[in-house]
């Protein structure tokens, strides 16, 4: 079994020729409105590849319409939604606008993503086969006490840390790091959670090292268009290369990568595997509007080869 815990958001999506800085204001011809989250995302980008019934969510949304569609979206997609709860405050929403190059800006409302609390997953759900998938848009607190249990109960946990608070320290970071098997970043929240454990690094990849070293755990990079690096405790480097394609839109990118990554953890894949496949499918969600359109089925992803 696959548990989420994380955030559902509605997104808002405009499509402009450059994202606007600080003072501009800039004009789109329309938008669209998409289901997101980190959460969600990886929720779905998971079961499309597990298939029904290995992955649950564990959330909370708004008593509203838009807590109803998400709820929807993610049984639609093969996510188990009994633990989607909900919350006093209304459904998270994401405003993200996605310039000419299908670059993207992304802030979020987060509502009732406030709300999920460790206990909303109980015991039973928690054993040697689980896989939590953990991300940053929900009360750390909370994610960190799971992460806590999932272990103790002989599960694996992935974090996804994603984005890096402003608040966070050093013992926060060290806190996340040691609850996790898997830890997923970019290239900048690798720099960010290294030097927030005060650990001079030169680059993305001597801070990843420094990561899986301190946590003593598999510290994982996701580097765009140059694939994804792993960084063992022991020191062994494992990477994997992206296929080459045209974006159309870079958005749950990253969270696609995430859920592949969770379901071939749940499969018994090994690393290398699990990273090409992983890689595969976040090309292949760039290939569609919005963080979900482009998430690949499992025929889709053992079929793809890029152009």
């Amino acid at each position: 079994m696959i548990i989420v815990f994380g955030s559902i958001n509605i997104d808002l999506v405009a499509r402009v020729a450059a994202i606007p800085g600080p003072g501009m204001t800039v004009l789109a011809p329309s938008y669209q409105r998409h289901f997101g989250g980190k959460g969600a995302n990886q929720a779905v980008a998971a079961a499309r590849v597990a298939g029904p019934g290995r992955v649950v969510m564990a959330a909370r949304v708004g008593d509203d319409a838009f807590g109803a569609e998400a709820r929807g979206n993610l049984a639609a997609n093969g996510v188990g939604t009994d633990l989607v709860l909900a919350a006093a405050e209304p459904t998270g929403c994401a405003f993200i606008t996605v310039d000419a190059r299908a670059e993207n800006a992304i802030t979020v409302a987060s509502g009732a993503n406030a709300a999920p609390q460790a206990g909303d997953v109980p015991d039973t759900m928690l054993g040697p086969d689980s896989v939590l998938v953990l991300q940053m848009e929900v009360p750390f607190a909370e994610a960190l006490t799971l992460a806590r249990r999932t272990r103790m109960a002989g599960g694996r946990v992935i974090w996804n840390m994603a984005p890096v608070p402003a608040t966070f320290d050093g013992r926060a970071v060290a806190e996340l790091i040691g609850a996790s098997d898997l830890l997923v970043v970019n290239e900048h929240e690798a720099m960010d959670a290294a030097t927030r454990l005060g650990c001079g690094a030169a680059s993305f990849e001597e801070a990843a090292g420094a990561l899986a070293a301190h946590g003593a755990t598999t510290c994982i990079v996701t580097a765009g268009a140059a694939g994804a690096i792993a960084f063992t405790a022991a020191g062994e480097r494992l990477a994997a290369a992206a296929p080459r394609i045209t974006p159309v839109d870079t958005t749950g990118a990253g969270d696609t990568f995430v859920g592949i990554l969770a379901a071939m953890t749940a499969e018994g894949r090994a690393l290398p595997e699990a990273l090409a496949l992983a890689c595969r499918g976040a090309a292949l969600a760039c290939l569609a509007l919005g963080a979900q359109s482009g998430m690949p089925t499992r025929a889709a992803l053992e079929s793809f080869t890029a152009s």
